[in-house]
């Protein structure tokens, strides 16, 4: 099971699910509001553990008796929340810069829901086509430097529609606002200790967009089994950078 980050979609682990079709079941699923999932309807909101939910009823419709969970950042959250509520399920998992942001348990709760609020009525109405493709291969290459134009080119095709005035994102813009329930680590710890499959953890050595050196380690040490490797090349979008090589980690995992 190949489980994509914030604001991506199945389409962006093609090169490393055709390398691990070979000897495995693969299954790439776009999240609730991401890709072509349905968007939530009126007053519908995304909270994280529908993501979590969602993925138990995927895996127990479609997986066969061994899975393996990949995930990718938000992605690799979901992943590791699906593990600790089913700790019995998965023979492993793999977190692909995927053991959470920063601790938020210490936000201030009533001006966030304020702006939560806020933000929800107007996101879908707020949004702006892109003249073009190429516009949105553009914005893809502005956010990750190392992803070469002809990726950018099939990614922006796969992540966009056609809309009045040009090109959109697949993606519901509701996504794009400040959910009301901050990353709390302690709750998220309490689902790494309930993991007991082995657990593979995957840094980027050229990523910008990960946790501290250290406070990386301290919940690494919350997974009773878990081994790190550092991804030489990688940035953060691991899998649109060293595709082979990641497959080869996730095979050996397999």
């Amino acid at each position: 099971m190949l489980v994509h980050g914030f604001l991506d979609l199945a389409y962006g682990w093609h090169e490393v699910a055709d390398k691990l079709a070979a000897q495995a079941h693969v299954i790439a699923v776009d999240l609730r509001g991401h890709g072509d999932s349905d968007w939530v309807g009126p007053g519908g909101y995304y909270h994280f553990l529908d993501y979590v939910a969602d993925l138990d009823h995927v895996i127990a419709r479609v997986a066969r008796k061994r899975v393996v969970g990949v995930g990718h950042s938000m992605g690799g959250a979901v992943v590791a929340y699906w593990a600790g509520t089913r700790p019995d399920r998965p023979a492993a998992i793999a977190l692909l810069e995927g053991l959470g942001p920063p601790d938020q348990s210490e936000a201030e709760l009533g001006g966030r829901t304020a702006q939560w609020i806020e933000a929800w009525r107007t996101a879908r109405a707020k949004v702006q086509p892109m003249p073009s493709i190429q516009d949105a291969a553009n914005r893809l290459r502005k956010h990750d430097p190392l992803l070469g134009e002809d990726l950018a080119r099939r990614l922006a095709t796969a992540g966009t529609r056609a809309s009045e005035g040009g090109f959109v994102w697949k993606h519901d813009p509701l996504h794009l606002t400040m959910g009301p329930y901050p990353f709390r680590r302690d709750a998220a710890a309490q689902y790494w200790r309930r993991i007991t499959c082995p657990v593979l953890v995957v840094d980027g050595d050229k990523s910008f967009m990960n946790l501290p050196d250290s406070e990386r380690a301290a919940r690494r040490a919350e997974i009773r089994t878990c081994r790190h490797v550092t991804l030489a090349g990688a940035g953060h979008m691991m899998q649109r950078h060293q595709p082979a090589a990641l497959a080869k980690l996730v095979a050996d995992l397999l």
